[in-house]
């Protein structure tokens, strides 16, 4: 499932090349078409982003939702050429600069305003998010009984995290992911609060996640590289720091990796 940083650029990399068009939106698989038919010829006002929801505004009041879960990929095709249908497509936006086709997505629908509203209330701030009330999420962390490497997937504490961030976050402010959320002090929760906005604004320009400073990586410039040489626990067997062997738990239903030296309890 794609973290909050890969949403949040999907909004503005689409945002270019579908706002302010009257866009023809189709759904060649058939599952999206009775939607598809009531904001097909409106122009799109805007395109939102929030934790990993997706929210297209049109000129008529209808907002559009896609959620992409574990299996929702885009596929882009720049130009006014209307390209072949390839695989099952849910959902197709074609404006004269590109056309964009959704397959396999969690959640893909029309609503209201009303609607939008309905999702945000479950969702907790969005660390990306201009006006993100970051109180409320070190409150919500903060309050939990729960270990903190289960609360920070917890949308409603927080939205946008997902396995990759919350274990290096973790890592950088060295806490211990079994750590209760009341056992951390504000300070640590502050920290944890400004180190997952870093790294998800650093996420969104970068278009993928780096978690390490450029000399962890300078020496595998120029290829591409797997995401366990860009971070320093997630998907690496040692430590970048200490060279420890990493250790995984098993929280919220995913495992989190972490140093035992670094990260002591």
């Amino acid at each position: 499932m794609p973290e909050g940083h890969t949403v949040h650029r999907i909004a503005r990399d689409h945002g270019r090349l579908l706002v302010g068009e009257a866009l023809r939106v189709t759904s060649p698989q058939g599952r999206f078409a009775a939607d598809a038919a009531r904001v097909n010829g409106l122009v799109l006002t805007d395109l939102e982003a929030v934790g990993k929801h997706l929210f297209y505004w049109f000129e008529n009041g209808d907002i559009g939702h896609v959620h992409l879960g574990l299996f929702g990929k885009f596929r882009v095709a720049k130009g006014p050429e209307t390209p072949d249908v390839v695989g099952m497509v849910r959902m197709r936006m074609q404006s004269s600069r590109a056309t964009i086709d959704l397959a396999g997505p969690t959640e893909c629908s029309i609503g209201t305003l009303d609607d939008r509203a309905k999702i945000l209330k479950r969702l907790g701030p969005d660390p990306l998010g201009k006006k993100a009330d970051s109180d409320s999420a070190i409150d919500r962390m903060g309050a939990s009984k729960q270990a903190i490497g289960a609360v920070l997937l917890d949308q409603k504490v927080l939205c946008g995290v997902g396995n990759v961030y919350r274990a290096e976050a973790l890592f950088v402010c060295g806490i211990h992911p079994s750590r209760l959320g009341i056992a951390l002090t504000r300070a640590e929760l502050q920290m944890l609060w400004d180190t997952v906005v870093a790294m998800l604004r650093q996420g969104v320009k970068d278009n993928r996640i780096i978690t390490v400073g450029p000399e962890h990586i300078a020496h595998i410039k120029g290829r591409a590289f797997r995401r366990g040489e860009a971070t320093f626990v997630y998907h690496r067997d040692r430590c970048l720091k200490c060279a420890t062997p990493i250790q995984t738990v098993e929280l919220a239903g995913r495992p989190c990796y972490f140093c035992p030296t670094c990260q002591r309890r």
